[in-house]
């Protein structure tokens, strides 16, 4: 593994983080108190992130992305994770690399013009009663025809609002195992404005200010068997053949808005004079410093570490699994201690730290919570053994 990045690599992080500190970090304070990306907003910060060529860079080459190899691509995320994540995923979209999986008319449909930014996607997976548990889902599509029709609610759904059609995933039959019954699903593609559609305001939360979550409701909404993405019962398959890309992308976010807290805590402590010198001089503060510093390298590496073996065709869930575990964790002590450093003046809304604080809570939770990822690492040591 070569840890030196190449010109190309160089140049992909400085292009990155001068528009995430010129185009983004301005609008941080608006989104914050508001709670609201408006839609001028977004149309322009997005049209700049297309002229950037920063727009999809996770999507192939031959699909009209940039077709990034996986380290220069979390290179990448770990510059744009350094922003507000409304603004930073909105406007620099990364469309789900699950569309990849269309096929024919689809990809005419969805993937390209989603890739060069005409149509805008949402994943639709959690459910109120359903979350880490995929299979106890009990949104259903049953045949009707040559159609589905498909009935139940889906939660926390990132951006749903601002979207042109969802990746739905839904019970379409059941199977019995050694472990009992268990529900098969399907990935469907299903447009916004479909007759038994609808799209709900969600909850208000602490994290994200801006990007919102909604509520699905599906009433007997009818797409044609020309909607499901994949094969039919297959949408597992789909599903961890791109899961995997979504965990690491969420790991290099992290490391960029640790890498920001840590920055500004080293400024804080040479800044703050208290007893008649720097902060930085007390054990109390250096020590902290020190241990950042060390957990934020020890994340990186993971994250790299992942990121190299999925190029090299060797990665595992487990990669994937301990990449997010560090890094999401990591991030919560970071930000903790950044603001423990800064004292009273961290809880401020002046600086960015009380938001990547609020932020890096729910890090640990989506796109698998940390139990989630301990269960994969464990498991991968366990089974060869027979356990």
């Amino acid at each position: 593994m070569e840890f030196a990045l190449n010109d190309e690599q160089q140049m992909i992080v400085k292009s990155t983080r001068d528009f995430v500190i010129n185009e983004l970090y301005p609008h941080e304070e608006e989104v914050e108190r508001t709670g609201v990306l408006r839609d001028d907003l977004y149309h322009e910060l997005k049209a700049k992130a297309i002229d950037a060529g920063l727009y999809a860079a996770n999507m192939p080459a031959e699909v009209g992305g940039a077709g990034l190899d996986t380290v220069s691509w979390a290179l990448y995320e770990k510059e744009l994770g350094r922003a507000n994540y409304a603004l930073h995923w909105s406007c620099v979209g990364r469309p789900s690399n699950i569309l990849l999986a269309c096929e024919g008319e689809q990809r005419e449909r969805y993937l390209i013009p989603t890739v060069s930014g005409k149509r805008t996607e949402c994943l639709a997976m959690t459910e109120p009663g359903a979350g880490s548990d995929l299979r106890g889902m009990k949104t259903s599509a049953v045949a009707d025809g040559g159609d589905f029709l498909i009935n139940g609610t889906k939660h926390f759904i990132s951006h749903a609002d601002h979207s042109d059609y969802v990746i739905l995933f839904a019970a379409t039959a059941e199977e019995t195992t050694a472990q009992g019954k268990r529900k098969k699903m399907t990935a469907f593609l299903v447009d916004r404005g479909t007759p038994g559609f609808e799209i709900r305001p969600g909850y208000r939360n602490v994290s994200h200010r801006g990007y919102t979550n909604s509520i699905l409701e599906f009433n007997n909404c009818r797409v044609p068997k020309s909607a499901i993405l994949g094969e039919l019962h297959r949408g597992f398959d789909v599903a961890n053949t791109w899961l995997g890309a979504t965990r690491l992308q969420v790991a290099a976010t992290c490391l960029g808005r640790a890498e920001r807290a840590l920055e500004l805590a080293t400024q804080w402590a040479v800044d703050r004079v208290q007893f008649g010198q720097q902060i930085g001089k007390f054990q109390g503060v250096s020590f902290k410093l020190a241990d950042m510093a060390v957990e934020l390298r020890a994340a990186e590496m993971l994250v790299m570490y992942a990121a190299w073996k999925n190029d090299q065709q060797i990665a595992t869930d487990s990669d994937m699994a301990m990449a997010k575990l560090k890094a999401t964790e990591m991030l919560a002590m970071v930000a903790d201690e950044a603001l423990q450093i800064h004292g009273g003046m961290g809880l401020m809304s002046d600086l960015p730290l009380e938001r990547i604080w609020r932020d890096a809570r729910i890090e640990r939770i989506w796109d698998g919570t940390s139990e989630v990822q301990r269960h994969i690492i464990s498991r991968a040591m366990l089974r060869p053994l027979g356990g």
